[in-house]
């Protein structure tokens, strides 16, 4: 999550902006520290002189005042306004998306739906959004409850999520890679575990991670994962799970039809190997205190075969 090393054309905007602020302020705090200590040091000599200042040294002060108190400053902010708005205007304007995503802040996870141009796709996932590199992307924000705020820190700048609106927010990767992001608005106990990743990929591969996500859900040929499959449907995890192609069609938590293919559990909490499935599923207030999902009193074999199975879904 280093700003300092921008991935794309918004990122790179807001990485020169940010670091013009950062050498104006500098450079502001070097000179008043300069201009503090010569101060002093006059006075020290005047204090030993004859004591006084004469007209000369009244017209010189005056002249500080306005170039160091009025010109400078004023310069400073103009330019800064210029440009922070010609930044917002780069940022915010882009045309030509190659992907619309809708992205919903849970607490605390980020829900992902892509659309197709006139309509909702049926691609839904959670917490890990891919996108094609070299193209723009936009996302949709909102949130199902409080106020959250989607941040990307190497490809764009922070964007909230607010209840009952919609904020458009725009992600463009120059390289293909992975890059964390972040909620920044704080929203309740599991506030630090609510991370997103942007998983950017060429064109092509981007185009048939979309189409596997299109699909339904296999059904498993392993038997343990079969059984697996059965246990899934009758205990409550699917009243609040989804898994297109079976009878689950929760609405509560994140979509689980290709779970099996992202790369961490609950929000970057937990990385998704069958170890950290098993963990969640038997004690997820354990890891994620607060979270909704709650815990599950499952046999060891009846686990063991739930994990089998969402191991599937990929």
């Amino acid at each position: 999550m280093n700003y300092f090393h921008p991935h794309g054309t918004i990122a790179t905007l807001e990485s020169h902006l940010g670091w013009w602020l950062m050498l104006v302020s500098a450079a502001v705090v070097l000179v008043v520290v300069v201009l503090v200590l010569a101060a002093s040091v006059r006075g020290l000599r005047a204090e030993r002189g004859a004591g006084g200042s004469s007209p000369r040294d009244t017209r010189t002060g005056m002249r500080w005042i306005y170039v160091g108190g009025l010109i400078v400053p004023a310069t400073i902010l103009v330019l800064t306004m210029g440009f922070t708005l010609e930044n917002l205007n780069a940022t915010t304007h882009l045309t030509g998306a190659a992907v619309t995503i809708r992205v919903v802040g849970h607490r605390w996870w980020w829900e992902v739906r892509y659309e197709r141009p006139g309509g909702i796709d049926s691609v839904v996932t959670a917490n890990e959004i891919h996108i094609p590199v070299g193209q723009p992307v936009k996302v949709l924000l909102s949130s199902a409850d409080v106020v959250h705020s989607f941040w990307i820190p190497q490809l764009a700048g922070k964007t909230d999520a607010n209840p009952g609106s919609v904020n458009v927010a725009w992600l463009e990767a120059d390289t293909p890679g992975t890059y964390r992001g972040q909620c920044t608005e704080y929203c309740g106990l599991q506030h630090a575990n609510m991370a997103a990743y942007v998983i950017a990929e060429p064109a092509p591969a981007f185009n048939a991670w979309l189409a596997e996500q299109r699909a339904s859900a296999r059904t498993p040929d392993d038997p343990i994962a079969a059984r697996g499959a059965s246990v899934f449907l009758r205990a409550p995890c699917a009243s609040c799970h989804t898994i297109r192609g079976t009878a689950a069609a929760g609405a509560i938590g994140p979509d689980l039809t290709h779970v099996g293919s992202r790369s961490t559990l609950a929000a970057g909490a937990l990385a998704n190997t069958r170890g950290g499935l098993e963990g969640w599923i038997a004690n997820a207030q354990a890891i994620k205190p607060g979270s909704q999902m709650p815990r599950m009193y499952l046999s060891p074999g009846d686990l063991r075969a739930v994990v089998a199975y969402i191991a599937t879904l990929r």
